[in-house]
């Protein structure tokens, strides 16, 4: 394993332990539970629903899309996919029949919030499938 990612992963252990010291320290126990959970229901539909679908499309980008642009279309696929399942409960607004007299739950367009984040991910897929392309043109006009 390079430096980097164990660098990158050392981060992330971090960054985890603190936000559950947060939860831990901050909230009640059932919320605690809630949490969990609910992290483990996203671990689960992840595992069950995103995996198959990108499975299919996998199989539907290795028939369409160019060999140079399916590592990004993938990758961006990914993440597009895990994201919009954590978001599903904001994007359908279920928070909000919960508590209506707390104005401060899900008080934000979040449908634009993830349409942004798409825009955001098919312009990254964009322009690496460019660079990709420019770097395998280059690599071929170069002398052996």
């Amino acid at each position: 394993m390079s430096p980097g990612r164990l660098v990158l992963g050392g981060v992330g252990a971090l960054v985890t332990a603190y936000g559950a010291w947060l939860l831990w320290s901050r909230r009640e126990p059932a919320d605690v539970l809630d949490a969990a959970v609910w992290a483990g229901g996203a671990v689960l539909v992840h595992d069950v629903v995103l995996s198959v679908a990108l499975l299919l499309l996998g199989l539907v980008v290795s028939r369409v899309v160019p060999p140079l642009a399916r590592g990004p279309v993938v990758a961006g696929a990914v993440v597009l996919g895990a994201l919009t399942l954590v978001a599903v409960p904001v994007l359908g607004g279920f928070g909000r029949t919960t508590d209506p007299t707390n104005q401060t739950l899900l008080d934000r367009d979040y449908t634009l919030g993830w349409l942004g984040l798409v825009g955001l991910v098919v312009v990254v897929v964009l322009v690496s499938s460019v660079l990709r392309a420019r770097r395998a043109r280059r690599t071929a006009d170069t002398p052996a």
